[in-house]
């Protein structure tokens, strides 16, 4: 008998009630989040060899690709205009942009409770 009371005793559901002692309340949270943001942007171009003239009132010698072409006024005492322009083979354009982006973020929030 002793036996099955002492297995009673260990078989039987255990239960609590648990009651809080306040009847309200409040909470209140604030998260402060920081981004901090470095970067840098480099762009390089690169392009073939490039030669061209144009003008007004002068006359090439032979053609632009050879160094050895001169331009001459086609009418002397006249106005007269002359643009070379050569680019060799390789980068012709380069740029780098570096730039920080900050940013702060303030999340507050707030529960109140009763019972």
């Amino acid at each position: 008998m002793k036996k099955l009371l002492l297995l009673f005793f260990i078989a039987a559901p255990v239960s609590a009630q648990v009651t809080p002692n306040f009847t309200q309340g409040s909470m209140q949270s604030t998260t402060t989040t920081t981004i901090d943001i470095d970067r840098t942007i480099e762009t390089e171009v690169y392009g073939g060899d490039y030669s061209s003239w144009s003008g007004t009132n002068v006359t090439p010698s032979g053609d632009i690709a050879d160094t050895a072409t001169t331009y001459s006024v086609t009418n002397a005492g006249e106005q007269f205009q002359l643009e070379i322009v050569t680019r060799g083979a390789g980068l012709i354009q380069e740029s780098l942009v570096t730039e920080t982006i900050e940013q702060n973020t303030v999340t507050t929030s707030l529960s109140v409770f009763s019972q």
